[in-house]
């Protein structure tokens, strides 16, 4: 079931949220679409245990056959597993980064990425849905070395892949997040883990503070939503050590025999 985060002028947002099994093994994960005027691009579209559900849910506000783009904010399964079953049910291109773009191939049978991936280069650009200018903004090592982050201008919504995760039960996903304080606590493992260092940190919080931004949308948890919280967040994120800040000799030993893996 989708839930729309904004819908007005024939431009709307919808996430979706609950098409992966919470009592199975596989890792909670946000799909979005993105509509304007007629014309649709997907965020993040998961892997091919959402395919089924994201397909006909899709459909109750857009037709999948039309997409114009499938966007993938990095090259993790969770994120793009289920593309050759989108490239084979439209005529979709799909926007990753120019370091991944080469091993994209490596998730479809031979030649059906062929002329349909467009390498996004590192500083990121414009795209055009419809009539919006929708902005890939960088996002490298947050957490992936090529990684990158849609924002809307119309809807004022920074979907921000795996920045901004939380891992929390369903019910508490649909519900989005004002007052971050009680938030950042359930948040702050996946970051220290995930994220790759604070000067990326704060080279992206540096970028998104120059934004007017209501909303952030990450691919796993609650939105954030509210000035704010937005704020507080980014701040946060600025001022976060993560990855390999926390590196020591102990995280680089050579295991002990005993350390047995069964």
């Amino acid at each position: 079931m989708g839930l729309e985060l904004y819908n007005k002028n024939d431009h709307t947002c919808i996430l979706f949220t609950d098409l992966v099994d919470e009592q199975g093994d596989a890792v909670q994960a946000n799909q979005v679409l993105i509509v304007d005027h007629g014309r649709g691009m997907l965020l993040d579209p998961g892997g091919n245990m959402t395919y089924n559900e994201l397909f006909i849910s899709m459909s109750r506000f857009f037709p999948p056959k039309e997409l114009q783009y499938v966007f993938a904010s990095h090259a993790d399964p969770d994120i793009v597993a289920s593309l050759p079953r989108w490239l084979s049910a439209s005529n979709t291109r799909l926007l990753i980064s120019r370091l991944w773009a080469r091993f994209v191939p490596h998730f479809a049978p031979p030649g059906r990425t062929e002329g349909r991936v467009t390498a996004i280069p590192d500083r990121g650009g414009v795209v055009t849905v419809g009539n919006a200018q929708l902005l890939i903004l960088p996002a490298h090592f947050l957490h992936s070395e090529g990684n990158f982050q849609v924002y809307d201008p119309i809807s004022q919504i920074l979907f921000s892949g795996d920045l901004g995760a939380s891992m929390l039960p369903q019910e508490r996903i649909k519900q989005e997040v004002a007052n971050l304080e009680e938030h950042l606590t359930g948040m702050l493992a996946f970051h220290r883990r995930y994220m790759v260092g604070n000067r990326a940190c704060v080279l992206w919080a540096e970028m998104v503070s120059q934004l007017d931004i209501e909303a952030i949308v990450p691919q796993h948890g609650a939105p954030i939503r509210g000035k704010v919280a937005v704020k507080r967040f980014i701040e946060w994120i600025a001022g976060l050590r993560c990855g390999i800040d926390l590196m020591t000799e102990e995280n680089y030993r050579i295991p002990d025999p005993q350390w047995r893996i069964e």
